[in-house]
């Protein structure tokens, strides 16, 4: 049989697995960072209705700027931000993955680097790799906040053409103050002009405001985002950015023809016209979120402060065992791969009671 890596595949790809977390047939699925919570069934009358307008062209091609829902997304920003968002600062795609992706095409690629702060989002690192683009790990302190002095001396040493910021931050949940972002942004600009991106896929559920008014005057600064967290859309696909305008015509040289179906753009606007309902959950996350921080304190744990829909918490002697353990009670989390801490995404109270329940077993066993 034919191996992988008998084929004439690029050096970089060799020896590597594919993105993916386990899905496992337990009772309670923690592991993912999915929201918990069914679409409404409003909702969901109103995505059926859409779609189906939407067929009714199938024999045509999509609309391939999404200009009406690139207006719908920039009035959502605007709305929740503060900040004037036009449509032409926004750039939608299939999930914020190929919002990176794009990105990477057009301001990395071989001969240029991109710079990330681990752990965080492995895949920086992996579409990174898969476009050809060198890959560069800068430090973390050991509570998971950035080190803003060795962050900007290695900006200034290595000079990468584009630097990921991830806030809040995932699989950690910290996100970043406002001067730290601003302090990258300009050692980035002063090394030589570098693409800053803000990976915003978890604001909505954060303590802090989003990072989108730093956009103005800030050319190359690249705020990203998605409808898979707080809009309970995983399965939709859909995510954004927000930018200059020169950064949305620089990512359509390397799009696709037609890239987001007429199907994907209908349900996207269905879901922005329920925007306050959606959010409405999001606040029972942050509370759910915020009680899991608590008693998993009160149970002796090691928590990170979290911004996010999900908490890491530790520490263990052997966070793989651990993770059976609770796998063994049916109830699946996150092993990250950070030594000594797992990773549990909210779920609904009856969710996050068992997970509750496991732990305490598992402190028992242990």
């Amino acid at each position: 049989m034919t191996r992988m890596d008998d084929l004439p595949i690029r050096d970089e790809l060799r020896g590597k697995a594919p993105y993916g977390a386990p899905q496992l047939d337990v009772p309670v699925r923690l592991n993912t960072n999915e929201n918990p919570y069914p679409l409404p069934e409003p909702l969901v009358a109103r995505i059926v209705e859409r779609v189906t307008e939407a067929a009714r062209g199938l024999n045509r091609y999509p609309d391939r700027d999404a200009v009406e829902l690139r207006e719908a997304l920039a009035g959502y920003l605007t709305r929740t931000t503060g900040h004037p968002v036009a449509r032409e600062n926004v750039w939608a795609a299939n999930g914020s993955n190929e919002v990176i992706q794009q990105l990477l095409q057009a301001f990395g690629g071989p001969g240029r680097t991109a710079l990330g702060f681990e752990p965080s989002y492995s895949m920086h690192a992996l579409i990174s790799r898969s476009t050809g683009t060198g890959w560069l790990s800068g430090p973390r302190r050991p509570d998971f906040t950035l080190d803003l002095a060795a962050a900007t001396e290695m900006i200034a040493e290595r000079r990468p053409d584009v630097v990921f910021v991830c806030s809040p931050n995932n699989p950690t949940g910290t996100a970043v103050e406002v001067g730290t972002v601003l302090a990258l942004y300009d050692a980035a600009q002063a090394a030589k002009p570098s693409l800053v991106v803000v990976d915003e896929a978890y604001v909505e559920f954060s303590h802090q405001d989003s990072l989108v008014p730093l956009l103005a005057d800030r050319p190359h600064l690249v705020v990203s985002r998605t409808m898979s967290k707080a809009f309970g859309a995983a399965g939709l696909r859909l995510g954004y950015l927000a930018a200059d305008p020169a950064v949305v015509d620089a990512v359509q040289l390397v799009r696709l023809p037609y890239h987001l179906s007429a199907v994907t753009q209908a349900t996207a606007l269905a879901a922005l016209e329920h925007t306050d309902t959606l959010l409405g959950y999001v606040e029972q996350l942050k509370e759910e979120r915020d009680r899991l921080v608590t008693e998993l304190r009160a149970l002796g744990c090691e928590v990170t402060d979290s911004d996010a829909n999900f908490v890491q918490f530790g520490r263990f002697d052997d966070s793989h065992a651990a993770w059976r353990t609770l796998l063994d009670h049916g109830v699946l989390v996150r092993d990250n791969g950070v030594p000594g801490w797992l990773r549990v995404s909210t779920g609904t109270p009856s969710e996050n009671d068992a997970f509750l329940e496991a732990v305490r077993a598992l402190k028992k066993e242990s």
